[in-house]
């Protein structure tokens, strides 16, 4: 992963957005309770923080406003597996650190559909990364037929993994390594380098099949991988390698893809794992037609670049999935955490989902106040954050958490984004992301970045029901139609 600044600009516009309205009063404390039973279930964050996330009542009404939301169930889009992070080997650490007690309340709050921020996308390291406890793969010795699941995986990764599963079976697994084994890489290393060439292909194809086999023995089931994380990137300092499109292209069409149909894998091979800015190589492992059988998707990276890249992928392949495999917050973030929550949203998950991504995931689900832990033998990103930091048993949610709680709350794996259009004068800066859930629900996501309050009447077109609902400026809100 790489660094990534904000542009001065887009704080500039935030900072001017002042609000010219107070957000609502807080709640009376015997209106705290659960809604679950109402028709509407909403959660409000605000720039000012009166309000995380935090669960308000809401009804449905006859009343109207002069600025109407309609959502439509009946025109559907993709299906969304969900929205998450990466459960890294530093991540799993610092959670099988915990008390048991201390890491069930945890994993509950970032798991759990019900009571927690709903997550539902994670993405593993096969082996190390740049957030790890040691520097290995699961081949360390040379030769495929040594291929097992290293020791401090079974250790921390597999138990972590198997009671987040517990929580909630439905989060959808990706898997990407960082490096394949030193043994099939030019620099004898898993720093740097690139894979020998043709005589290791056949080798590096098994070593995904027998991943995915590994962890179906364990009862967890891969739903994606990608063949090299970051592929257009290399490091001295962590687990890394550059691979051209052409190797990819040819590994998944004349290797990977037939094992993969052979051993009745149904997991999806996605491409790429990088950034937007070259979203070009995405295309071209897409032309080649003999890899493109095999191909999901196309897995982007938010480091350069932006989420414009997907439309140049779906114009030319518009039966192919997107994915969003990370993006990670930090100390370099300028402005303040609230400025910068509503910048990942307006700048990067927002458009993802709406320009057709089945996912959203930031970086690391983990780490400490440290930053850390990193990989042993280098320190690439001083200043990483996770969706929740944790020092021993205490943890703290940041924004990452609520950036992706607001999604994941009102919009469960297998639902559809549906269409959302307004009748009267939107003012520019109020975003809407709707979706139709497998159990018939619909979700909704307002952003407002007005400079004012909105007094919308959102209404559900399938059902005719409308509730009015007053967004503050600078606010989050999202809604749970049944």
């Amino acid at each position: 992963m790489k660094k990534y600044l904000i542009p001065v600009l887009s704080l500039l516009l935030a900072i001017a957005c002042t609000d010219h309205n107070t957000d609502p009063e807080s709640p009376d404390d015997d209106q705290q309770g659960s809604t679950e039973n109402n028709d509407v279930r909403m959660w409000l964050t605000t720039q000012s923080k009166v309000y995380m996330m935090k669960e308000l009542p809401i009804e449905y009404s006859n009343d109207i406003t002069d600025v109407v939301l309609r959502l439509d169930p009946t025109v559907k889009y993709q299906t969304i597996d969900g929205f998450g992070g990466g459960l890294t080997g530093s991540s799993a650490y610092l959670l099988k650190q915990m008390s048991a007690e201390a890491r069930a309340k945890v994993l509950k709050e970032l798991f759990d559909p019900k009571e927690g921020a709903g997550l539902e996308s994670l993405r593993l390291c096969i082996g190390a990364s740049d957030f790890s406890m040691a520097l290995y793969t699961y081949c360390d010795k040379e030769g495929i037929e040594n291929f097992a699941i290293p020791e401090i995986d079974k250790r921390d990764l597999l138990p972590v993994l198997k009671e987040i599963l517990a929580i909630n079976p439905k989060i959808k697994l990706i898997a990407s390594p960082w490096s394949p084994p030193a043994w099939m890489k030019s620099s004898g290393q898993l720093n740097n380098g690139k894979l020998k060439g043709p005589e290791v292909y056949d080798a590096y194809a098994t070593y995904f099949v027998k991943y995915v086999e590994a962890m179906k023995a364990e009862g967890i089931t891969i739903d994606a991988i990608t063949l090299q994380n970051e592929a257009d990137f290399e490091s001295g300092v962590h687990p890394s390698m550059k691979m051209s499109w052409q190797e990819q292209a040819e590994i998944i069409g004349k290797y990977l893809g037939p094992k993969f149909k052979t051993a009745g894998i149904t997991t999806k091979i996605l491409i790429l794992d990088h950034n937007f800015d070259i979203y070009n190589y995405a295309i071209n492992v897409l032309r080649d037609a003999t890899a493109n059988q095999y191909i999901d998707g196309t897995a982007f990276h938010g480091y350069a670049g932006n989420p414009s890249a997907i439309n140049a992928v779906k114009a030319e392949f518009p039966d192919k999935s997107i994915y969003e495999t990370e993006l990670s917050g930090g100390g370099w973030n300028t402005g303040t955490e609230m400025e910068t929550l509503f910048y990942y949203l307006t700048d990067f998950l927002v458009p993802c989902i709406q320009n057709g991504s089945s996912n959203y995931m930031m970086f690391n689900v983990a780490l400490n106040s440290q930053h850390g832990p990193v990989t042993p033998g280098g320190v690439f990103c001083e200043d990483c954050r996770g969706i929740v930091t944790i020092d021993g048993d205490v943890y703290k949610k940041e924004l990452e958490y609520y950036l992706l709680g607001h999604f994941g709350k009102v919009c469960r794996s297998g639902a559809k984004m549906i269409s959302t259009s307004f009748l009267g004068t939107l003012p520019d800066g109020v975003t809407a992301t709707a979706f139709l859930n497998p159990d018939g629900s619909k979700g909704l996501v307002i952003v407002n970045k007005s400079g004012n309050s909105i007094n919308l009447t959102v209404k559900d077109q399938a059902t005719s029901k409308r509730f009015v609902y007053n967004v503050p400026n600078l606010a989050i809100a999202s809604f749970i139609l049944k």
